[in-house]
């Protein structure tokens, strides 16, 4: 390893440690086949390198020490992939142990927890033109599928599906659905199948539930070649605390703090990010699935675990930590400036989403979690009482242009108890599913990209759970069914609607047409972009309305194009066939109005058909010809 780059590493510069530690395929010197072992751990001695090639012998294969600052290293010949291994020596404290290579590009399935041999090199990609495209979408629609791989489809046959099987049934339903993106939940091996992969053993290392590397690339692969783009979840703030990993690796807490911020409020260990070294191995980790799998964006988790210790804004900034993710971020895009880099940052940190060089941190987008907490508790209120909470709709649009947001209805939301999401919605059977129309409409029509975890579109009464298959079952009752049609035709108009994804950071695409109704619960917005005018109008009672009047900015006929409680979505056919055409007078002090029909618990987006301009007539004195004598 070149001087530099080892500095690099040490100095918490390079995001490309993987090209050096690890095991790697390669020719040596003598151009003999095979695999060069390199490891990071400056406390070990008597190093060596065990595994079915040597079975299992101490003594066989001895790494030699190549730099004084930890790297050990051994060529051993011969060897292929699937071969399993883990390093032998004795640590800080004395005490030989066994680790699984910190580097590892594959390991065994959980719960054994060797490494295992994987050559990365030579898949072959089909995705050049998708990656030609490729953009950060701040101008683009973006819809995402949310998923967890194993539970998507569930287990057949006994087994867990691979990357490439998931891909089969996945593709066509998401593209149906009309998803622009799907989000993996993580999938660095992770030994507990109930962490859902947020605490991993190998942050290099593809999760062997559903495939081998190559597997993964061509999952990856196969949607960007149907236009979908992946992004991945990733957990740079903990891991898992397993013995035969990275806790107390060398016999120092070489990864961990070794103060009372080592252990995070999920019993797990949580990463020093202000030892240089490890913001090298955590930069890279993220840095490796880019490169090499072509992900087209990371969702960082649990920023307010980065931002402040343990996420508690009380105990203080970790200022160290604040200066990993914006060294994070500068580096990745600097490298790959059409990917996304997306925070899930429940803190009310200045800059999330702003350029490094004003200040910021330097993603490009937030999850907008005071949204969410927000929404989801407006709509579990008894309508009576909704009238008293009206500005928790308002409040969002205050600060939405302080950062990029996000509008997530995350796997968060529907575990340990707290129901799914048509279980938060108040009232009976019928009630709730008219409200969880309404709510997706109000998602869709509200400034921000989406973001929705798989089974939200089923409106599905059971909460997720790993271990289970989607309830697919629901596809057959039309209640449910009718739900996903609506996020279907609700994806279709934000694609093709320059007013839901243009330019959603100018304050003048978006305007409050009635934000003070609270005596009836009704809220209407404009959305503009060009000649793109969409009206949005949201009943928040039982109370039905032949004829109500909304507020709208233009002169011109309004033609209804979607309204939840049509029955093709499961409601009771109470929309507007006729266009509706703006008089003068409106409330809240604009100009025109719009009388429409309200269904109880409806929402509707309308339209605007300006007016044909009118045709100036101008008179002309005849002109007289010219002629010529001849």
């Amino acid at each position: 390893m070149a001087f530099g780059l080892l500095y690099d590493y040490l100095m918490g510069q390079t995001i490309e440690a993987y090209n050096y530690f690890g095991a790697h395929f390669i020719k040596n010197a003598e151009g003999v086949d095979g695999v060069v072992f390199r490891l990071y751990a400056p406390m070990a001695d008597d190093v060596s390198v065990i595994g079915d090639f040597n079975d299992w012998d101490l003594t066989r294969h001895k790494l030699h020490k190549v730099d004084d600052a930890g790297v050990w290293e051994i060529f051993i010949p011969n060897l292929w992939n699937y071969q399993n291994y883990k390093y032998h020596f004795k640590n800080a404290k004395g005490k030989y142990v066994d680790k699984a290579d910190p580097f590892a590009f594959y390991s065994e399935h959980r719960p054994a927890t060797c490494s295992r041999l994987f050559n990365i090199e030579g898949f072959m990609w089909h995705d050049e033109e998708f990656l030609r495209n490729r953009k950060r979408n701040f101008d683009r629609p973006m819809s995402i599928y949310e998923m967890h791989v194993g539970s998507w489809k569930g287990q057949v046959d006994g087994r867990n599906l691979s990357y490439e099987e998931v891909a089969d049934y996945l593709i066509p339903y998401v593209k149906e659905l009309g998803f622009t993106h799907v989000e993996i939940m993580p999938i660095t091996q992770y030994p507990f199948d109930g962490s859902w992969g947020y605490q991993a053993t190998g942050f290099y290392s593809v999760d062997s539930r559903y495939g081998n590397p190559f597997q993964l690339m061509s999952f990856v692969d196969r949607l960007h070649q149907a236009g979908i783009g992946v992004i991945l979840d990733f957990a740079p703030v903990h891991f898992a605390k397993d013995k035969f990993a990275l806790a107390e690796f060398d016999g120092t807490k070489l990864y961990e703090y070794n103060n009372e911020w080592r252990v995070s409020p999920w019993g797990s260990y949580q990463f020093d990010l202000g030892k240089d070294p490890v913001r090298s191995f955590l930069m890279s980790a993220m840095d490796y699935f880019l490169t090499y799998f072509h992900f087209d964006g990371i969702r960082v988790d649990a920023v307010s675990n980065i931002l402040y210790y343990n996420g508690d804004k009380s105990k203080g900034q970790n200022d160290g930590a604040v200066e990993f993710v914006k060294r994070l971020n500068g580096k990745i895009h600097y490298k790959h400036p059409e990917v996304m880099m997306i925070a899930e940052d429940s803190t009310d940190f200045s800059g999330t989403t702003r350029p490094i060089e004003y200040g910021g941190l330097g993603f490009d987008y937030k999850w907008d979690l005071g949204w969410m907490n927000d929404t989801l508790k407006y709509y579990a209120l008894d309508p009576i009482y909704k009238k008293y909470d009206h500005n928790k709709l308002t409040f969002s649009m205050a600060y939405f242009y302080s950062d990029n947001f996000m509008l997530p209805l995350s796997h968060d939301e529907v575990v340990h108890g707290k129901g799914t999401i048509i279980n938060k919605m108040y009232g009976d059977y019928d009630t709730k599913f008219a409200l969880i129309r309404n709510l997706y409409c109000y998602q869709w029509g509200h400034p921000g990209k989406k973001l929705n975890f798989m089974g939200n579109e089923l409106a599905s009464f059971d909460e997720w759970n790993e271990a289970k298959s989607l309830p697919w079952e629901l596809k057959s009752f039309p209640k449910h069914d009718s739900v996903s049609r609506l996020i279907r035709d609700l994806n279709r108009i934000y694609a093709a609607s320059p007013a839901m994804h243009m330019e959603e950071h100018n304050p003048e695409r978006f305007r409050w047409l009635q934000a003070d109704n609270a005596d009836q619960s009704i809220y209407a917005f404009q959305r503009s972009y060009g000649d793109d005018l969409l009206v949005f109008v949201f009943n928040m009672t039982p109370n039905y309305y032949e004829f109500v009047e909304i507020p709208v900015m233009e002169r011109g006929m309004y033609e209804e194009i979607l309204n939840t409680d049509k029955d093709v979505y499961g409601g009771n056919n109470q929309y507007n066939g006729m266009w509706c055409e703006a008089f003068e007078g409106g409330a809240e002090y604009k100009p025109y109005h719009i009388t429409i029909k309200l269904a109880s618990y409806g929402a509707c987006i309308f339209r605007l058909h300006r007016p044909e301009p009118e045709k100036k007539l101008e008179e002309e004195a005849p002109k007289k010809k010219r002629t010529t004598k001849k």
